[in-house]
């Protein structure tokens, strides 16, 4: 066993478990501060895979951006730490069956060769000129929508907030 390998599925488990958390915890709060640390571990496995910007756009958009957001929205809502609100999956029998299924199938196209592995082909560095085109061709859009974001985000704490 390699290094690399060793390091991968060290990596693996804990994104899994990470993930197992999310949808097994029933404190919400702690099942959106695993899916940070299962952002991270899936952040990890890209820079494992050579494919750094994605790590970086994962680590960006989904720890940055959307599991803050998460948070924000459980922080505001009130509700969710009273004795009422369920934080348990109604169907709990029906995604057990559908997750037997789908590692069934995984199973069955790994064993049968289907999903062999293959060299990867070379494409060329596209971050280059994905961050060129960012900040040159398409700057006004993406500093528009993170305007409109920051209003949203603004307009949704004022609705939240207590007279």
């Amino acid at each position: 066993m390699t290094l690399t390998l060793g390091i991968f599925y060290l990596v693996a488990a804990f994104t899994v478990w990470a993930a197992a958390v999310v949808v097994l915890g029933r404190n919400i709060v702690r099942a959106a501060v695993a899916l940070i640390f299962s952002f991270c571990g899936v952040a990890a496995l890209y820079v494992l895979l050579d494919a750094e910007f994605l790590a970086a756009v994962q680590v960006l958009i989904y720890v940055g951006g959307i599991t803050i957001l998460l948070l924000f929205a459980i922080m505001l809502t009130t509700r969710i730490s009273s004795a009422t609100a369920r934080v348990i999956n109604d169907q709990v029998v029906l995604s057990a069956i559908a997750a037997a299924g789908l590692l069934a199938g995984l199973i069955y196209a790994t064993n049968r060769g289907i999903a062999a592995l293959v060299a990867p082909p070379n494409f060329p560095e596209t971050t280059p000129f994905l961050g060129r085109a960012l900040l040159t061709t398409y700057a006004l859009p993406f500093e528009a929508v993170s305007i409109l974001l920051l209003a949203g985000m603004v307009g949704a704490i004022i609705l939240a907030r207590k007279e």
